[in-house]
């Protein structure tokens, strides 16, 4: 074979192993993201149990990069502080050494069993939670595939004296971790970098020691996804990402220290623990690495994140729920991520819905007090809403275009749903604020009875706004009966109001003008109601929906 034939068949194998980790990986988080990130904002909460469930996320999703950018993401929106972070970081770096420990025991010979698995179930497989399964399992298969594409092609470079020479030459440690480092930095993946120097270290085309140092060079490389992924973010999101830097620069010092002084004995310890097995040998050595680094460094886990305050130093400018025209959880300043990007939209949208309860609040004062300053803040939230209504909007057609998983992908079309409903009681509160105008102008008054009714309705009406926004921000139905309690508490509250309304009016105790304000603001309280109570159901399966409001 040639070396044009050689370096085509490396880079085909090479190309359906990425392609193969990709898919796996992908497909691992659209069919159990949303479970896993629940564990993930559970569990955290000690930075001991923070570093087990990164080990168990990394290694189900096959990608520290994926978890650390997840990581990063959840800092960014405010879901993670950054010492429960560390200790998901830590535990992420244990876990990205499962595929390596894979690929060390060579299961190409199955890999068509896998391919062919997975090709049949992705083919007629009707159910998708079962198809979502036999993505991965094809994954796994074309992966393997892949090593086996360029374990043969290795097998070749072993009679080329050319190659043989040059990889010979390489026999400077730090030369070997700056090519692990650019070589990771490249690919995007630890993993896939190990996975490389395995393969050629089971051909005998790598020396051993050399192995130990281009493998700490991969460590450090791991760390480009997460750096930029955290550009755009926020400052807590850039010490994320620098505390992974950080941790594996320190741990690759460590280990480089160590390898320096004590080559021979960890040379021994591994060969001991891995036979003459090359590819385990190197699979153990980056494992045994990764947790040697992980026991060293976990007691300093606090200076480490006190020490990205040096390297990132500020703060962010506060941004107030209530500033106008910019979005807090979604947009520029934050982390995309597949896996949270749902997470986001539910926190914006409650932004926005507290945005449009105190806006209804401020109206219903204006109708009463007649304050100019707060008919014209009414009009200005207003406009802030509308903004919020196509800002978000617009990000849910965005990320419905991308690999969520399947559970956040359900609540795509109940998310449209709630930011339109959100946007009405904006509108509803303008038209309060248009009739304190009108009131203002024609100098209509309403009786004390009048103003009393508004506000036990007014009050009624903020509750079952606030049951909704809790309902559907935490996830929980324990409001539900309580809510429709509300809505049907609310319609005969209205029946009421313009009941005794129609009395005084046949008295002459309220003018037609008064009448006509009154009765319309009745009515649109009435309909706030309504629209609360379909956020507050938008999640449930039940569909509980009042239709056709306005």
């Amino acid at each position: 074979m040639s070396i044009g034939a050689m370096l085509l068949s490396m880079a085909g194998g090479l190309g359906l192993f990425l392609f193969g980790m990709r898919l796996m990986s992908e497909s691992i988080e659209k069919a159990a993201g949303a479970k896993l990130r629940g564990i993930l904002e559970m569990f955290t909460t000690n930075r001991f149990l923070g570093m087990l469930v990164g080990i168990i996320f990394t290694a189900v999703i096959q990608s520290s990069s994926a978890c650390t950018v997840m990581v990063v993401s959840f800092v960014n929106s405010g879901l993670m502080n950054l010492y429960q972070a560390a200790g998901v970081i830590f535990g992420a770096n244990i876990g990205t050494t499962v595929t390596s420990q894979l690929v060390s025991f060579n299961l190409s010979e199955i890999a068509p069993v896998f391919l062919l698995a997975g090709i049949l179930g992705v083919m007629f497989c009707k159910r998708q939670s079962i198809v979502k399964i036999c993505h991965i399992v094809l994954g796994f298969g074309v992966l393997f595939m892949g090593l086996s594409g360029m374990s043969s092609a290795m097998s070749g470079m072993r009679d080329m004296p050319e190659i043989v020479h040059i990889l010979s030459s390489l026999t400077s440690p730090m030369l070997a971790i700056l090519v692990g480092t650019i070589l990771t930095a490249v690919i995007q993946s630890s993993s896939v970098t190990v996975s490389i120097v395995l393969l050629m270290a089971n051909q005998g085309l790598l020396e051993l020691p050399i192995c130990l140092f281009i493998v700490l060079g991969c460590n450090i490389g791991a760390c480009t996804s997460a750096l930029l992924a955290s550009l755009n973010g926020k400052k807590d999101a850039k010490r994320a990402a620098m505390i992974h830097f950080l941790f594996n620069v320190i741990g690759t010092v460590l280990m480089y220290l160590i390898l320096k002084l004590a080559m021979n004995p960890v040379m021994d310890m591994l060969h001991m623990v891995s036979g003459t097995n090359s590819g385990r040998f190197v699979a153990n050595a980056h494992t045994i690495f990764k947790i040697f680094q992980v026991i060293a460094l976990f007691p300093f886990a606090g200076l480490i994140v006190k020490l990205t305050y040096v390297f990132v130093p500020g703060d962010d400018v506060k941004m107030d729920d209530r500033d106008n025209f910019t979005l807090k959880y979604i947009g520029e300043k934050t982390v995309f991520n597949p896996a949270t990007a749902v997470v986001e939209v539910d926190k914006e949208l409650k932004r926005m819905a507290t945005l449009a309860s105190d806006n209804l609040n401020r109206a219903m004062n204006a109708l009463i007090t007649l304050d100019e300053e707060d008919i014209d803040t009414v009009y200005t939230v207003e406009k802030n809403i509308n903004f919020l209504n196509h800002s978000i909007t617009n990000y849910l057609v965005k990320i419905n275009q991308t690999t969520l998983p399947i559970e956040d992908q359900k609540s795509i079309g109940a998310l449209f749903h709630i930011v339109n409903d959100i946007e009405r009681i904006g509108d509803h509160a303008e038209n309060v604020a248009d009739a304190a105008k009108r009131r203002k102008e024609t100098g209509v008054s309403f009786s004390k009875e009048a103003q009393h009714e508004l506000g036990e309705m007014l009050d009624m009406v903020n509750t079952i706004i606030r049951f909704s926004v809790e309902m559907f921000s935490t996830g929980t139905d324990e409001l539900a009966e309580d809510v429709r309690q509300l809505e049907d508490a609310i319609d005969e509250k209205e029946r009421e109001i313009q009941k005794s309304h129609i009395q005084r009016m046949t008295k002459n105790l309220c003018t037609p003008e008064a009448s006509m304000i009154f009765s319309d603001i009745v009515s649109g309280l009435e309909r706030v109601a309504d629209h609360a109570t379909n956020i507050a159901f938008a999640m449930d399966n039940t569909e509980y929906e009042v239709s056709n409001v306005i």
